[in-house]
């Protein structure tokens, strides 16, 4: 019975502190209102860099130049294109076994590594280099990569294997052919071995538009898999599903390949919302997200409507993927026939800035200041208005 009333005594005390507690000026809602927050120490500041529509990297004094301005300017990552219309821009190994050319054969990038001054240029200024795997999975229809290996080449239904792009005629490499996915894993590796990289990026292209899938090859191995053929929908469920699953399957060899070589080189991925990467191209990054294969992800919301650009960075999934790793939105800021106006990418990071991403890349270079209704000293002096001050990229930390 004693010990009874001193269990009581206890419980009454625990009591009044917590009434205290709750009533105190330290937890008023005054007070916590009046409560700063928390001023960010690190953001994505980055910037895409192409062969298409830009003359940055058709010479040397051009990449020096754009390093130099993008230093000045706050940036602190470069995407450089390095696999791009059928060509490597850096001096491969592996595409010379496979077809022949080991470097993108046009006039000002023939007889360059365009990757090396990139990084030179870059890393003494503390600007990382994450190459950009650009056309992934997808080449020009009259490429010697499709010509000469017709037969990884991915088809629809009927056979057919162009896929129209603008005015451009492009096939895509077969994701489920292990040749295929060799030369893919032998790109990427020999630029994992052979340059100072901080991380490699693939995007959008680096899965397979849903119609494709149809080569006897895909077809025998689904039948062998699943005992039936698969749909003549391409958009059936179960039949999406299973060819994601065989893209994600690659991710992961892709991803424990690349930290076996380099465990400090940042697996990065530029996709489309996952809405539209899943259903119509067999891309699942949520779920490379949820596994582990991607450590920085930066998501393309190229919206003209800050309606619809807001509604994308509310989806639930990229609210899951920004408590796991660096989570950026990809900004677009002009194309060549394009003009994106000054006000929207402003307002566009600042909504980003407001649901507290890692950050913001934004495509593509030769758009921060050209084609633009503003002249590039405006364009200039809102970027510097956007990063009045440097700061360190979001730390990525490998999860394999």
């Amino acid at each position: 019975m004693i010990k009874l009333h001193k269990w009581r005594r206890i419980l009454a005390l625990i009591v009044v502190f917590a009434i205290a507690l709750t009533s105190s000026a330290l937890f008023s809602p005054r007070l916590l209102a009046q409560t700063p927050p928390k001023t960010p120490t690190t953001e994505l500041r980055g910037v895409w860099l192409t062969n298409i529509d830009s003359d940055v990297i058709f010479s040397r004094n051009s990449i020096i130049n754009a390093v130099n301005r993008l230093e000045t300017l706050n940036f602190n990552t470069i995407y450089p294109t390095v696999w791009q219309g059928g060509y490597t821009l850096y001096p491969s190994a592996a595409a010379k076994k496979v077809f022949g050319k080991s470097i993108d054969p046009s006039p000002g990038l023939k007889d360059r590594d365009i990757l090396k001054e990139i990084i030179a240029q870059s890393h003494p200024k503390n600007i990382a280099v994450i190459p950009w795997f650009e056309f992934g999975f997808m080449a020009p229809a009259e490429s010697e990569l499709a010509t000469l290996h017709p037969d990884w080449l991915a088809k629809r239904r009927d056979g057919s294997t162009i896929w129209k792009e603008g005015e451009h005629d492009r096939v895509w490499l077969n994701p489920f052919h292990a040749e295929v996915q060799q030369f893919i894993l032998d790109l990427i590796l020999e630029i994992v071995d052979n340059y100072d990289i901080d991380g490699i990026q693939f995007d959008d292209h680096f899965g397979l538009p849903v119609e494709f899938g149809y080569e006897p090859l895909t077809v025998s191995m689904y039948q062998e898999q699943i005992k039936s053929p698969p749909s003549n929908d391409p958009r059936e469920t179960f039949w999406v599903r299973w060819r994601a699953d065989k893209i994600n399957d690659f991710m992961g060899r892709i991803s424990r390949a690349i930290k076996s070589r380099k465990q400090k080189c940042i697996v990065s991925l530029s996709p489309n919302p996952l809405h539209f990467a899943l259903p119509a191209h067999l891309q699942d990054w949520f779920t490379w997200e949820r596994r582990g294969y991607i450590e920085e992800l930066i998501v393309q919301v190229y919206r003209s409507d800050i309606k619809r650009f807001n509604a994308e960075l509310e989806r639930e999934e990229l609210k899951l993927a920004k408590t796991h790793i660096p989570t950026a939105i990809g900004i677009l800021t002009g194309l060549k026939n394009n003009s994106i106006p000054l006000k929207l990418i402003q307002d566009q990071v600042q909504e980003v800035r407001k649901r507290n991403f890692a950050g913001v890349s934004f495509f593509f270079y030769e758009s921060l200041s050209n084609w633009a209704n503003e002249t590039p000293e405006q364009r200039n002096l809102a970027l510097q208005e956007l990063f009045p001050t440097k700061m360190q990229r979001p730390p990525s930390e490998g999860r394999i």
